[in-house]
């Protein structure tokens, strides 16, 4: 298996901008987590260790996303600081590429298929460029793909092929060594450019495959996905509550300090019922600086949590550990959300957590920046109030209260 990947995922997305508003393409939010994300979860499950993000439009919004890696793999982006096209694109990650061979994938692609097959046959006929072929019923939306025997000795334009037959599924087995060796100029589209004039004559082959496959660039395919995806993927194991406007009102300008000052968000407590069913660990995490700031004690806190757990437990449902930080924000405490100390700390007390299966449900842009920084599903409470700015890209759900989650 192939170690080393690069992820096309610099386009426009010029045909689901008014879906998706300022949000790049391969960061669409499709059941609640980032397109990008069941991409990188598959090729992590095949081993991969190493991909090269190839960004341009909004490539801020990505690379803040992945900033830590994801699930142990490292991540590396490649910036493109005005379009190179996709062969461009590819060149310039590819110098981050230190493999003999890499994996490519377009960032609006989903195509699931076996990637260590595809990579043993690329290795085994020692290809110059393998691609995952799909075979589809109608070929004029892609384009064709013609092969004999393996060998692709031609490619069709959308404007030439019509009907069944086999097309570019968007997954690319490269030879660095043969990539870096053509003569090619600064821009160019890797398949019009390169492909398609060096087709039938290079050492180019095809694997067709029937797995599931859907390209989210249109608006229908986009909503299809939405609907699709709840039955093709595992749903979330683990999940992260805020506390204050969350399971209790907020006290504007004040902390919750004693049990009397508590009030339960109307329909919390048959939801943690409800919650305790559906996931495997449940935790809360959250900022507590009024310890710090000497308006309540530790003794307090641990007050307000234990009869928190007693209305928790009668009412069927649970918590399986409380995570605070009661340090100050200018402490810079690496507790203290948006860094993730409280959620390390959990991974490290259930050692089965998986942040790639966990979700975290806050009101506050801190809350969603934590779950950025995690890589956790990011679910916001609006109790009602316009989603801000600061929150509005950062988040995969909104919702108006903790009873109204239905994940």
């Amino acid at each position: 298996m192939l170690k080393e990947a690069v992820i096309l995922a610099g386009g426009f997305g010029t045909r689901l901008s008014h879906v998706l508003g300022n949000v790049p393409k391969p960061m669409a939010p499709v059941y609640g987590r980032p397109f990008l994300c069941y991409m990188l979860d598959r090729l992590h499950d095949a081993g991969v260790t190493h991909v090269v993000l190839a960004t341009g439009y909004l490539h801020e919004v990505i690379d803040q996303y992945f900033r830590n890696g994801y699930r142990g793999m490292r991540i590396t982006c490649s910036v493109e600081d005005t379009p190179l096209f996709t062969g461009g694109a590819i060149v310039k990650a590819a110098q981050h590429i230190t493999d003999e061979d890499f994996i490519v994938l377009n960032g609006d692609t989903l195509f699931d298929i076996d990637l260590a097959q595809l990579c043993e046959f690329h290795r085994l006929h020692n290809a110059n460029l393998t691609i995952a072929l799909r075979h589809v019923t109608d070929t004029s939306r892609y384009g064709a793909v013609s092969c004999e025997q393996n060998r692709i000795i031609a490619f069709r334009e959308k404007t030439d092929s019509s009907g069944a037959g086999d097309i570019n599924g968007g997954i690319y087995c490269v030879n660095r060594a043969w990539l870096m060796g053509q003569k090619l100029p600064e821009k160019f589209s890797f398949e019009k450019e390169l492909m398609q004039p060096l087709a039938g004559q290079n050492g180019f082959y095809g694997v067709t495959s029937d797995e599931y496959f859907i390209d989210i660039g249109i608006p229908e395919d986009y909503y299809r996905a939405q609907r699709e995806f709840v039955n093709l993927f595992p749903a979330d194991e683990f999940l992260f509550l805020d506390r204050d406007g969350v399971l209790n009102t907020h006290i504007l300008g004040d902390y919750v300090r004693n049990w009397n000052m508590w009030e339960w968000i109307d329909g919390v407590l048959p939801k943690m019922a409800e919650l305790a069913k559906r996931y495997k660990r449940i935790f809360l995490v959250s900022n507590q600086q009024g310890v710090g700031k000497g308006r309540m004690t530790q003794a307090d806190l641990d007050d307000i949590h234990r009869r928190m757990m007693a209305d928790i437990t009668a009412a069927g449902g649970r918590i399986d550990r409380i995570y605070t930080c009661t340090e100050l924000e200018s402490s810079n405490s690496p507790m203290r959300k948006p860094e993730i100390g409280m959620a390390l700390q959990a991974q490290q007390d259930f050692p089965e957590v998986d942040f790639s299966r966990a979700v975290m449900v806050g009101d506050n842009v801190t809350d969603m920046l934590f779950a950025r920084n995690a890589q956790l599903r990011a679910v916001y409470i609006t109790k009602n109030n316009p989603v801000p700015d600061s929150v509005r890209d950062i988040t995969d759900l909104t919702i108006e209260c903790l009873p109204a989650l239905g994940l």
